[in-house]
């Protein structure tokens, strides 16, 4: 099990070294803001165009890519008529909400541990595709649709979403996929070393971000919250198996990998969403802390069982 514990630890001790730096007052106020908004508009855009275009673009028609994207589709559904008709939940809030139970880990957490537990990280490929082709540029358009100032016409809304730097990068790195170029060195190692710190700054803004706040699941949203929680530790593996086991027959690693894949944490980039829009930001960094914590027993059983 070293390879899974090595990845949670890796991820603690850099969101520990966030929460020590904003104890010793070493950033100062609002350090958490100006992170997110640079990692919003520079560092993540540059790690979604390298994971793309890098990314075989076939693996998104895997029998395992098809169970993730069922998971993950029925996840969306299920909090939102949960925390939209009984919780009564509206706009940017219900939005992110979904993202939270649905919204995976992929990146940074979902590469070690598959490789340790079925060999590589192959299965994480069309996830990374689905979330940044497809739910990212989908929830921005709600976000800057249910966030957007008074006053904007619709072509400013229907290409809201292609000028956002994420989705940007997105749409290059699939450009780069889809026609096999190549940047020129001069270009490709200064977009690299903007995207190495994508992950870093996402955890230590998740880390300035827990200084002073209340223990997770005290604050306003704790019914939306801990309906995330359960959809994305225990909702989310428990339907990839039915799905993958029952309706599709994978077996072994093949049927391990996209249970993995669904049974990883919220992804620390739908904390940057939030904080970029300004909306349901306690409730996604809740969500992001604890299911991260619920992950590691979920994971090392699986591991266990299926492996």
């Amino acid at each position: 099990m070293a390879g899974v514990l090595t990845g949670f630890v890796t991820l603690a001790a850099v969101v520990l070294l966030g929460y020590l730096l904003a104890r010793g007052g070493v950033l100062g106020a609002g350090a958490d803001g100006v992170l997110s908004r640079l990692t919003f508009f520079a560092a993540t855009p540059a790690l979604m165009y390298r994971t793309v275009s890098e990314a075989q673009v076939a693996d998104v028609f895997s029998t395992g890519a098809l169970v993730n994207v069922i998971t993950a589709a029925v996840l969306v559904l299920v909090h939102t008529l949960v925390a939209g008709l009984v919780l009564r939940q509206r706009g940017a809030a219900l939005t992110l909400g979904a993202l939270t139970a649905s919204y995976v880990n992929a990146g940074n957490l979902g590469i070690p541990i598959l490789v340790f537990a079925v060999g590589d990280a192959a299965a994480i490929a069309p996830v990374l595709l689905l979330q940044l082709l497809v739910m990212v540029p989908v929830s921005f358009a709600l976000l800057d649709t249910q966030t957007g100032r008074r006053g904007v016409s619709l072509t400013q809304t229907l290409t809201m979403p292609v000028r956002n730097p994420l989705v940007i990068g997105v749409a290059l790195g699939l450009l780069v996929s889809l026609t096999g170029a190549t940047l020129p060195a001069v270009v490709a190692l200064p977009v690299d070393l903007v995207a190495d710190m994508a992950i870093p700054l996402m955890l230590i803004a998740f880390g300035l971000s827990l200084r002073g706040a209340p223990l997770p699941g005290r604050g306003e949203g704790r019914a939306s919250l801990w309906t995330a929680v359960a959809l994305k530790n225990l909702g989310g593996p428990a339907l990839a198996y039915l799905l993958g086991a029952h309706a599709f027959g994978l077996t072994g690693d093949d049927l391990l990998g996209p249970v993995i894949v669904a049974a990883l944490p919220t992804a620390q980039n739908v904390f940057v969403y939030a904080m970029r829009y300004g909306r349901a930001v306690p409730m996604v960094r809740d969500a992001i802390l604890l299911t991260s914590l619920g992950c590691v027993p979920v994971v090392l059983v699986l591991v266990g069982v299926l492996g």
